[in-house]
């Protein structure tokens, strides 16, 4: 075949070539050390699919971002990670690209703009809009592309972000490299649908099916994709059809598969086709291509060894990069002082808390243009759900303030994916309730990205969320009090405030954080409970409680709207003679439980009380920690108040019942002085 009749540039060729090479090379070098017991860490092969990142290499650059997933070892060697670095963090070694603390399923490397890798099948896509964003808002010419198989087509989170995408245009290549297989699962056994390009017409945006495993092809493609999308002119969907030659996970060949599909697979196999035509059209000779394969190999086994050689990531490195701050981390015996804020002062105004909310917002939007909010119905006149966002929209744009679709996971990783570029995202996902929807992307991705890291990304988000509860009428889907589900989630701050004063101070904290906080708001005090509120910007740190009520004989400890039942409730138990000191936790992941330890020791009693479900509460824990720590100095053991054990009821009758009240609260007051 004469080169002019190839369809691409000959050195174009070479380079494909030579990046395929690298990829089966460190494919070998896993499955054989691997299967000689050299090492051992969980590996999902990607032979076969060599060619669509290897092509992919030769149109963009390290300033493009990449979103992959665990079967991405083959995008990570193309897109340019360290193949020391990479093979370190498959061996959970400390000069890991990501500090032996993500392994091979999770690498972050910002330097080669691989920016995040998820296990999570699917769940990379609505964060690739998050990056997407960033590129956009800011004026770039970046291209974000990410890469899933076709078994995560079937994913909600894809659907989400491929309509977020196209109603938004935002700048992103859905890359489906369609093996063939959802992990063991074939095609036809879990879709209807003759292909999955044709998905992205029915949402607006463009959608293409191209030949994985013809770089001549593949790479014609692509490069109208890519400046489809880098002209700014919106998504486009890629299935890019290959085949996994290897199992979903382990070594060997893909034992699923007939004999005969097996064969077939391997005659297309790219990296064999591509060596045939490079000698066949006199691009490169046998001896070139030796020498390149050596080369690749060489490089592999050197970074392996030392690799090898690196040491284990220790044990000292344990809570290092939950949050910026180790101190953050609750740990036990380990209480450490925060500073509180300091006298708040000038001029003040009366106003609720839903108007400090969007006080709060309004003052970090005008300090920082990469401040910018987002969920559903967000924008005006309404101004979201309960009013917290109104007039903003009007005052800062559409971009600045966004309306989106009902998507909570949408929402969430676009969130994430602009946070880790380093904008401020402020996601609204009102009640708390909703939390299920979308706990994948808080909990396994916005709390564990820098982490999985080793603080080479992180996700400074914050998260607005309003809590039901005890006020009737909403019923067991939105009137509940999830506060624990996120507690007891490892990089997560949550705060909750109970007055105007400290929801601006604590969202405008919550916002300059460098982690990511949700912040919780009682639907019962957005509108009914004022306070003279400074004006201007101030801040509440989190991780400082504050003592409401001094007082002597017992230490009460809530948060949230239940703070002002506790105070009726020591107001009731004064005409008794009990003295109670109230605490306002405020923050809860950090929590100051130096404040509360130093008040338990003066009472010698303790009350915790919250709306949220008793059993298994953070009433639990805190009561746990005060026992645990003042065993001996008190007077009566440390004590838990919370709901009953039930979904949350319509009733009001039962609804009234079933959560603490100032009267109950009072009641079990006395019980606990007496004791």
């Amino acid at each position: 075949m004469a080169q002019g009749n190839l369809g691409i540039e000959p050195e174009v060729l070479k380079a494909i070539y030579g990046q395929m090479t690298r990829i089966r090379a460190v494919d070998k070098a896993i499955q054989a050390g691997l299967s000689a017991g050299k090492f051992m860490f969980t590996y999902w092969p990607m032979t076969g699919q060599e060619c669509i990142p290897a092509t992919i290499s030769q149109l963009t650059t390290e300033r493009d971002y990449m979103v992959t997933t665990y079967r991405g070892i083959h995008d990570q060697v193309a897109k340019g990670v360290d193949l020391y670095g990479m093979f370190a963090e498959a061996l959970g070694r400390e000069d890991g690209v990501n500090k032996g603390k993500g392994g091979s399923p999770h690498i972050s490397d910002p330097k080669s703009g691989s920016m995040v890798t998820t296990a999570i099948v699917g769940a990379g896509a609505p964060i690739a809009n998050g990056l997407a964003i960033s590129a956009k808002e800011r004026g770039e010419d970046r291209v974000t592309i990410v890469n899933f198989g076709d078994g995560a087509t079937s994913i909600g989170a894809v659907h989400e972000a491929m309509n977020l995408a196209g109603a938004w245009q935002l700048p992103v290549i859905f890359m489906c490299q369609n093996n063939q297989w959802g992990e063991y699962t074939r095609i036809p056994t879990y879709t209807a649908g003759p292909n999955f390009f044709g998905r992205a017409e029915a949402l607006g945006f463009k959608g293409v099916q191209l030949d994985g495993n013809d770089p001549a092809a593949f790479y014609k493609g692509m490069k109208e994709v890519i400046d489809h999308v880098r002209a700014g002119k919106g998504p486009v969907f890629v299935e890019a059809i290959t085949y996994r030659i290897g199992p979903h996970a382990g070594v060997g060949d893909n034992y699923n598969a007939t004999k005969e599909e097996l064969a077939a697979g391997k005659e297309r196999a790219p990296l064999e086709k591509t060596r045939a035509l490079l000698l066949e059209a006199g691009i490169s000779t046998e001896e070139e291509l030796t020498a390149l394969e050596a080369a690749a190999k060489a490089e592999v086994e050197d970074a392996i060894a030392r690799a090898l050689e690196s040491k284990p990531t220790p044990p000292s490195e344990t809570i290092v990069d939950v949050f910026a701050d180790p101190d953050s981390v609750p740990q036990r015996g380990h209480f450490p002082v925060r500073e509180a804020e300091g006298e708040l002062s000038g001029d003040t105004e009366s106003i609720s808390m839903a108007i400090a909310v969007r006080d709060a917002q309004h003052i970090a939007m005008t300090n920082n243009k990469e401040v910018f909010i987002l969920g559903e119905d967000v924008g005006d006149p309404q101004g979201g759900v309960f009013g917290t966002n109104k007039g903003l929209q009007t005052e800062f744009g559409d971009r600045r303030v966004r309306p989106t679709p009902i998507a909570e996971t949408a929402i969430i990783g676009a969130a994430i994916g602009s946070s880790i570029a380093g904008m401020k995202p402020i996601a609204e996902i009102m009640f708390v309730d909703f939390l299920g929807v979308c706990l994948d992307q808080i909990a396994n991705h916005a709390a564990k990205q820098r982490y999985m890291s080793g603080s080479a990304t992180h996700a400074p988000l914050t998260i607005r969320m309003q809590l039901g509860g005890g006020m009737g009428g909403f019923g067991a889907q939105h009137s509940q009090s999830l506060e624990a589900w996120l507690t007891h989630t490892p990089g997560i701050k949550v705060a909750y405030p109970s007055n105007p004063v400290d929801a601006k101070g604590m969202l405008l904290s919550a916002i300059d954080d460098p982690d990511p906080v949700v912040m919780l708001e009682s639907m019962m005090l957005l509108y009914t409970l004022k306070g003279d509120v400074p004006k201007g910007e101030y801040k509440i740190p989190l991780g400082v409680a504050k003592v409401r009520r001094p007082g002597k004989d017992l230490t009460l400890i809530s948060y949230g709207y239940m703070l002002n039942h506790c105070f009726a409730a020591a107001e009731e138990v004064a005409k008794d003679g009990i003295d109670v000191e109230v605490i306002d936790l405020r923050s809860l992941v950090p929590i100051d439980y130096h404040r509360v330890l130093d008040s338990v020791k003066k009472t010698g009693r303790a009350l915790v009380v919250h709306a949220a479900v008793e059993f298994c509460g953070l009433g639990a824990e805190i009561c746990s920690t005060i026992n645990e720590e003042l065993w001996g100095k008190l007077k009566a053991p440390a004590m838990r108040y919370g709901a009953d054990y039930a979904p949350m009821a319509y009733s009001n009758a039962i609804e009234f019942s079933q959560v603490p009240t100032p009267p109950s609260i009072a009641a079990r007051i006395r019980a606990a002085v007496k004791s």
